[in-house]
């Protein structure tokens, strides 16, 4: 009989080692930032924040002052999370990373859980009416298929 030696990284062995939490400043995402921040406490695990900037694209923009200003509301954005993101740190005494990336949010979230490699993908629902019919990033997060996803409403 053979031992066998696990030498490389195997997903959802040992409980997850990265949970990632995606937030953009709606209240869903920072409860589901909240709801991350307990699981990656209760796991020893990581809690990687992710902020998915989107990007305007060229021919979208009227010139300089729109891109400055969607800059502008991103970096203050972006803040708003970071402040967040210190308050549940104290709260929960968990291990925390904040993440930029740019891109639509589903694509900037597989591309950071990929990076990552995170264990668990955690999401706050949608808040936009039109997802209902055209269908959320957490349902796409779904099919992927890649990572257990939680919806946090």
């Amino acid at each position: 009989m053979t031992e066998h030696v696990n030498t490389g990284f195997e997903r959802g062995t040992d409980g997850p080692k990265v949970i990632l939490a995606g937030v953009d400043g709606s209240e869903s995402s920072l409860r589901a930032a909240a709801y991350a921040a307990g699981l990656a406490r209760r796991q020893n695990a990581l809690l990687a924040l992710v902020y998915v900037q989107p990007v305007v694209p060229a021919g979208a923009a009227l010139g300089a002052p729109v891109a400055d200003t969607t800059g502008e509301i991103a970096e203050g954005l972006v803040a708003e999370i970071r402040a967040s993101a210190e308050r549940l740190k104290g709260i929960y005494e968990v291990r925390w990373e904040f993440h930029t990336f740019r891109g639509d949010p589903y694509a900037g979230l597989v591309g950071a859980a990929q990076e990552l490699m995170a264990d668990a993908v955690v999401v706050g629902a949608s808040e936009q009416a039109g997802h209902r019919i055209v269908g959320s990033v957490a349902i796409r997060l779904v099919k992927a298929g890649r990572w257990p996803v939680t919806v946090v409403p």
